[in-house]
């Protein structure tokens, strides 16, 4: 880019910068490009969990996103029960989808998988409930 520029002053401070409307499109494109870099940088230093493709996939494919994630966070039905401070059994009939679980159980589930309750909840779960909003 040149230096083809006409500083307009009023009562002797800068006030608009006139140029040449080629080199206005190229300092539109590199702003615009600058934008995304610090966007990109900011996704990129987003200290967040990454998940391998084979949790992914087995999400996707329909499999029990509670026993996914206690699978993929290596832990058995006993010790995540244990560390959520609920039954077992009810684990177990929550994981194969016998029992929904109330909210607080999957907040204390989701809590100890360090996930988001919503990431538990099977989308089966939610066929035939009614919108409301």
């Amino acid at each position: 880019m040149t230096a083809n520029v006409q500083i307009i002053e009023r009562d002797g401070v800068p006030e608009y910068a006139v140029t040449p409307y080629e080199e206005y499109e190229e300092l539109v494109r590199l702003s615009e490009q600058m934008r995304d870099i610090r966007a990109y940088d900011a996704a990129m230093a987003d200290a967040g969990e990454t998940v391998p493709h084979a949790v992914i996939q087995r999400l996707v494919n329909g499999d029990s996103p509670l026993r996914v994630w206690r699978e993929y966070r290596a832990l058995t039905q006993a010790a995540l029960a244990q560390k959520a401070g609920i039954d077992k059994t009810y684990l177990s009939q929550i994981e194969t989808g016998r029992k929904q679980g109330s909210v607080a159980a999957l907040g204390r589930l989701a809590f100890a998988l360090s996930v988001d309750v919503d990431d538990l909840i099977d989308p089966g779960m939610l066929d035939g409930l009614e919108r409301t909003d």
